[in-house]
């Protein structure tokens, strides 16, 4: 829940020792290197190429749906054997599948003409057979094709199936229609073709399970040759100078005792000091593993400024509070639950995987409660006088109380995100503005929702005054020039206003889910009663129900994800963050041995 604090660390060593530091700094793996000289622009792997199809070998013998027992005996394996056998196959693989569906389309292509054979054409004497595919439409045209001899062979609803014998392609406006291109081989070959390729199938998907017993040491070995590749860069980007080199990164100032003891142990000497005002530092940030969801979706858009502060807990509350507000029901909520069950021991295999199960569940269960007080499930009402009825605390049609509801969240949200930007910040200046619109936006909130005006018309004069005085102070130019900006930041109150608004979209699209429900709810009881008696109402009904609330379920999640996210890095982010960063990449060994 922290950006983590930073120092700039420089290492110094002999030349002769260099590779040994390396390794060493890439196993203690708590540094985010400084190229001192430009990036080589080469990888090795032996070649670059030969990583990449190492890559793709692993990730191919990897999608087999039951894996063998793994092999950890490394005098067993040879790596460019295992690779070359595995692009092998999904090459013979790729090859069989389309072999496969071209075979499958054309036989589905020939079975309106039947089981049939061409025969030779000195059978026929120089003739040939011509197929045609006539629409019903067309079918008259038939009729008036005098000039050669022809036969209807098949006929569906759609389609009358011609063939028509002769020596050369009849013209085109003989039947208006393209001919059927059936090629020389019979369904009959083709049919048995076709079982030839899925045996051949079968034979290359058991081959792939069986290279699947590499995946352990083809993982390792790619492990070990991308540790080398950044040690290589590493290597080359450091700074040697009379028989000395030096090396340097940012690292936590909690590892500087580990630093210290390396440094000890290696003969070392180094320096550590804090960043400079005019050096930006990685953003390294440290959440728990509940908050970790939090986190995910902050960087997923940006990473804040090292000087700035980590919204990731804000931001893991706020997302499960918009989600909630706008999937609007209870019945929804429970169905993910029951999706994110069954999924819940497949999610715990991985740390990722158990972090986003446990936002899931903070989600969900947020979702259920916000649907049981808007009352509503799978877009039905409880009963009146049941206990769910009496749990139902807001009303999504009463568009002034929802609107206000909407509109509190928006100005405690911006407010929230104003305060920690000048609780961060340096200087009066800087610390101004932001204080300045979080009195401006109190003030709204107090007009708006508190109806208490007086109150609200202080808030506001003090929140613009204060507003102007950081820009007016914190500009450099002369007198007429600052106030021009103190008065240009101002202006930013139609910013203000119109982030406010956007949360608006929690109500709209909360009723709009809700809404939308409903409608197929209704839509499904005017199928049942119009149709009652008919023995298929039922069904019919059931049909509307299931794919009409799919339908509603799928876009509210889908508007949960994009307006939460949006409400969060775009309004949230604009007013809570004063820098975008860039993310620490520590300098750390990947191979692990088990």
């Amino acid at each position: 829940m922290s950006i983590i604090t930073l120092n700039k660390v420089t290492v110094f060593g002999l030349d002769i020792d260099k590779p040994q530091v390396l390794e060493g700094l890439q196993t203690l793996g708590c540094m985010h290197l400084i190229p001192l000289q430009p990036p080589p622009k080469e990888t090795e792997f032996g070649t670059s190429d030969r990583y990449e199809d190492a890559q793709k070998a692993l990730h191919y013998i990897m999608d087999v749906p039951r894996r063998r027992h793994q092999v950890h005996d490394e005098a067993k394996f040879d790596l460019d054997q295992v690779v070359k056998e595995a692009l092998a196959n999904q090459q013979k693989q790729r090859e069989a599948e389309d072999k496969r569906l071209f075979l499958s389309n054309r036989l589905k292509n020939l079975e309106p003409w039947g089981n049939f054979t061409l025969p030779d054409l000195k059978e026929l004497g120089g003739y040939r057979l011509w197929f045609y595919q006539v629409p019903h439409t067309k079918a008259k045209q038939i009729q008036e094709l005098e000039a050669f001899p022809w036969q209807i062979v098949g006929e569906d609803n759609l389609h009358v199936y011609l063939v028509v014998i002769a020596q050369e392609e009849p013209p085109s406006d003989a039947l208006l229609v393209p001919r059927t291109r059936t090629g020389s081989v019979s369904p009959e070959e083709l049919q048995r073709q076709l079982e030839e390729v899925e045996i051949e199938l079968d034979e290359i998907r058991a081959e792939q399970e069986a290279l699947s017993r590499w995946i352990f040491l083809l993982s390792k070995n790619l492990a070990r040759a991308e540790d080398q590749t950044v040690l290589q860069e590493a290597s080359a980007q450091t700074k040697e100078e009379d028989g000395i080199f030096m090396v340097q990164g940012w690292m936590p100032k909690r590892n500087l005792k580990q630093l210290d003891l390396f440094a000890e142990q290696q003969g070392l000497a180094f320096l550590a000091e804090p960043p400079k005002p005019d050096e930006t530092p990685p953003t390294l940030m440290e959440n728990p593993p509940a908050f970790k969801g939090g986190e995910a979706l902050v960087t997923f858009y940006e990473t804040p400024g090292y000087r700035t502060w980590d919204p990731s807990t804000t931001v893991f509350f706020s997302f499960a509070l918009f989600f909630a507000m706008i999937l609007a029901d209870t019945g929804y909520a429970l169905l993910l639950w029951a999706g994110l069950l069954y999924f819940w021991k497949r999610m715990g295999q991985s740390d990722s995987g158990r972090s986003t199960r446990i936002y899931a569940v903070v989600i969900l269960t947020a979702s259920v409660i916000y649907g049981v007080m808007v009352g509503s499930y799978f877009g039905v009402e409880p009963p009146e006088g049941s206990l769910l009825a009496n749990l139902k605390v807001l009303n999504l049609q009463n568009f002034n109380a929802m609107m206000k509801l909407s509109i509190a969240i928006g100005c405690l949200h911006l407010a929230f995100a104003n305060a920690a930007a000048a609780y961060h910040a340096v200087g009066f200046s800087g610390k101004a503005k932001p204080l300045g619109w979080m009195a401006v936006i109190l003030g709204g909130f107090a007009w708006f929702i508190l109806n208490s005006q007086d109150l609200a018309i202080g808030l506001l004069a003090g929140g613009f005054f204060v507003v102007f005085l950081g820009a007016f102070l914190g500009s450099r130019q002369n007198f007429p020039l600052r106030l021009v900006s103190g008065l240009g930041a101002l202006t930013g109150i139609t910013k203000l206003f119109g982030d406010i608004l956007s949360y608006l979209r929690l109500f709209a699209l909360g009723l709009a889910t809700a809404s939308l429900a409903l409608t197929f709810n209704q839509l499904a009881a005017q199928v049942h009663e119009s149709m009652a008696g008919l023995g298929i109402d039922i069904l019919l009904s059931f049909l509307i129900l299931l794919i009409g609330h799919s339908i509603t379920l799928g876009m509210g999640i889908l508007a949960c994800f994009v307006h939460g996210v949006r409400l969060n890095v775009i309004e949230f982010f604009n007013w809570g963050l004063s820098e975008e960063g860039y993310p620490f990449h520590a300098f750390i060994k990947k191979e692990h041995t088990s």
